[in-house]
C-alpha cells in the first residue's frame, strides 16, 4: 500500500522480474496495434505524449473553440474496478492470438499477496504493473473514447472539446444543455461497464472567455476553477486585457511535496550542509521541470521560499546553540536552490509545433 495525496492508500502491484520483462514485450506489441486506432484526445501512457501535451490541447481547445462550460470528471478507483471479463472481450476485437489473451488473463488473475495472504478478484488491473497502463487505455478507448467521439458528432448542438489523460477526463461545451445531457449519458455508459464517476471529483462549471462577463450579469462572483494534472486552471486576463487561462500549481500538490521534503530533511539532519544542498538542488530542479509553465512563476517562487525555510528549521534543530542567522540561510539558498524560471513554452506554441493540421481538424480530434 502506498500513500495518495489525499491521505488515503492505494494498492501497488509489484510483479516478478520475469513477468515485468514479458509484460514490457506484450505492451510493445499492443501499443503497435492500438496506436493506429487510439483517438487524438487520448494522452495518457502513450508514446511521445505526456501530461503537458494534454494541458496544451485543453488550453488551446478552450481558446480556439466556443467553450463556456467545463465538465471535469474522474473515474472512481478506476484501476481497481475495471471489469476483467469486459476487458477480455474488448481485447478480442483486435487480438486474435489466444496465447496473448490467456497470458493477459493470467496477469489479471494473479492476485495480490499481502501479509502472507493471496487475494484474487475478478475486478481491476494491478496498478503499478507494466501492462496496466496499456490495458487501461484499451478499456477506455472502447468504453469512453469511441462513444464520446460519436456523441460529439451526432448529439452535440454546439462546439465540444474532449481531453483524456488516463482516467482524468475534461470535456468542454458551448451549451450547458449539451453538457448536462452528456454528463447523464456518460454516467450510464460508465455504469454499463462496471465503472462509476467520482461524485466529489466530477462537476460542471462555467468556464471560458465569456464566463466572467456572463456571471457578472447574473450577479455572481468570479468564474469557478478546476484542477487537471497537478494544476489549477483559472479564467483570467493578460496584462493587455485579453482572455488568458492561468495555471497555478495545485495547493495540495505543493503541500504534499513540501511535507515529503520536510520528512526527508529530518532524516538527513546531521549530514554535511553541502550534501543536503546537493540533494535539495536536485529536488527543486525536478519540481521546476514539471511546474515551470507560463503564468505559474509566483507559485514557483513560493515553493523555493518554503523549501528554504524548511531547510533553515532543520539546520537550527541540529544544535540548541546554533541559531543559524537568516542572512546565512539566504546565502545558502543562493548557492544551492535554483532560481525559478519558466521552462515550458506557451501552450499554443508547442501545440502548433506538434500538430500541423488545419484548425478545424485539430479542434475536432483534440
Amino acid at each position: 500500500m502506498i500513500p495518495k495525496p489525499d491521505g488515503r492508500e492505494r494498492p501497488l502491484a509489484v510483479a516478478a522480474l520475469e513477468d515485468k520483462i514479458v509484460q514490457k514485450a506484450t505492451a510493445a506489441v499492443l501499443n503497435s496495434i492500438y496506436e493506429e486506432e487510439f483517438l487524438g484526445f487520448s494522452y495518457g501512457f502513450r508514446p511521445k505524449r505526456g501530461p503537458h501535451d494534454a494541458l496544451d490541447a485543453l488550453i488551446v481547445g478552450i481558446n480556439r473553440r466556443k467553450v463556456n462550460f467545463i465538465l471535469d470528471t474522474d473515474i472512481e478507483k478506476f484501476f481497481d474496478r475495471v471489469s476483467q471479463s469486459w476487458l477480455t472481450r474488448l481485447l478480442e476485437h483486435r487480438i486474435g492470438d489466444r496465447r496473448i489473451i490467456r497470458l493477459i488473463q493470467k496477469w489479471l488473475k494473479a492476485g495480490v499477496l499481502e501479509e502472507g495472504i493471496v487475494t484474487v478478484s475478478d475486478q481491476g488491473t494491478g496498478q503499478g504493473s507494466v501492462i496496466s497502463p496499456t490495458l487501461a487505455n484499451v478499456y477506455l478507448h472502447y468504453v469512453f473514447d469511441l462513444w464520446a467521439d460519436r456523441w460529439r458528432q451526432r448529439n452535440a448542438k454546439g462546439d465540444m472539446i474532449i481531453v483524456r489523460f488516463a482516467d482524468d477526463i475534461v470535456v468542454g461545451f458551448e451549451h450547458e444543455a449539451d453538457a448536462r445531457r452528456f454528463w447523464d449519458e456518460m454516467r450510464q455508459r460508465m455504469e454499463a461497464f462496471a465503472l462509476t464517476l467520482h461524485p466529489a471529483k466530477t462537476s460542471l462549471l462555467e468556464f471560458g472567455r465569456h464566463a466572467a462577463a456572463n456571471r457578472a450579469k447574473r450577479g455572481l462572483g468570479k468564474p469557478e476553477t478546476f484542477d487537471f494534472l497537478g494544476f489549477t486552471l483559472i479564467s483570467g486576463r493578460s496584462r493587455r486585457g485579453k482572455f488568458l487561462i492561468h495555471r497555478r500549481t495545485q495547493r495540495k500538490r505543493m503541500r504534499a511535496k513540501l511535507k515529503e521534503i520536510k520528512e526527508e530533511l529530518r532524516r538527513r539532519m546531521h549530514q554535511p550542509i553541502p550534501e543536503q544542498g546537493k540533494w535539495l538542488t536536485q529536488v527543486v530542479r525536478g519540481y521546476y521541470g514539471y511546474h515551470a509553465v507560463p503564468t505559474n512563476l509566483a507559485a514557483l517562487k513560493a515553493f523555493r521560499h518554503h523549501v528554504n525555510r524548511l531547510w533553515v528549521r532543520t539546520l537550527r534543530r541540529r544544535s540548541q546553540k546554533d541559531r543559524f542567522a537568516w542572512q546565512r540561510s539566504i546565502k545558502l539558498a543562493d548557492d544551492f536552490l535554483p532560481q525559478p524560471g519558466i521552462l515550458h513554452p506557451w501552450p499554443n506554441v508547442r501545440f502548433a509545433a506538434r500538430h500541423s493540421r488545419p484548425l478545424s481538424v485539430t479542434a475536432h480530434r483534440n
